[in-house]
């Protein structure tokens, strides 16, 4: 079982390929999405991510082809939600896109919306927690909430994407990050090659 968090942070298309990954390796997911998140995915894609949790779940689920029962999306005040319990904590959690602000809610564990609580938790039961921020520059203030969550071993993952594999579209670019944040996961995947992959199959011939 994993979490998967979009907030409203630009980069909405890191977090719904991550969606779309993890649906098709079978995972089994809980989805919460933020109404900043909402804003900022109508805007930078096609996906109409208003609506009540029911309706939101009901789209993704065709669009991915999820199978029944395999996501399960959340309202920000469902506070009966499994993932509000340590009695019922995912095995990993990611917030994908991470924002300032809901980076400097986890680090101070203010838990004001299932969002945030459904962090504590995973914070408090000592399971994995990734978040990916998506914002530059840095402030100090930045800086010091991921020094602050990196010492209580959260994973923190910025959406910088790496070049070595010589990109051609902005999809490659997403999927750089995307391989990143399965690989902490331990979903395995074929998204890009590994470093120095081809270069050692050729010295063993």
């Amino acid at each position: 079982m994993i979490t998967l968090a979009m907030t409203g942070a630009s980069g909405m298309a890191y977090g719904l390929r991550l969606l779309d990954c993890l649906l098709g390796a079978d995972c089994q997911l809980n989805l919460l999405v933020s109404s900043a998140a909402q804003v900022v995915m109508a805007m930078e894609t096609d996906v109409p991510a208003g609506g009540s949790p029911a309706e939101i779940q009901a789209f993704l689920s065709r669009r991915y082809q999820a199978r029944p029962g395999q996501l399960r999306v959340y309202g920000k005040a469902q506070w009966s939600a499994p993932i509000a319990s340590g009695s019922n904590v995912p095995e990993a959690m990611v917030v994908c896109p991470c924002s300032s602000g809901t980076l400097a809610a986890i680090a101070c564990g203010t838990s004001d919306n299932l969002l945030e609580r459904a962090a504590d938790v995973v914070l408090k039961e000592r399971r994995r927690l990734i978040l990916v921020p998506r914002e530059m520059p840095l402030s100090t203030i930045h800086l010091e909430h991921m020094l602050s969550l990196s010492r209580m071993g959260v994973v923190i993952m910025p959406a910088c994407p790496g070049f070595y594999h010589r990109p051609a579209a902005v999809e490659a670019l997403v999927d750089f990050v995307v391989a990143r944040i399965l690989d902490h996961l331990g979903v395995v995947h074929d998204l890009l090659p590994r470093w120095g992959a081809e270069e050692g199959s050729a010295g063993d011939g």
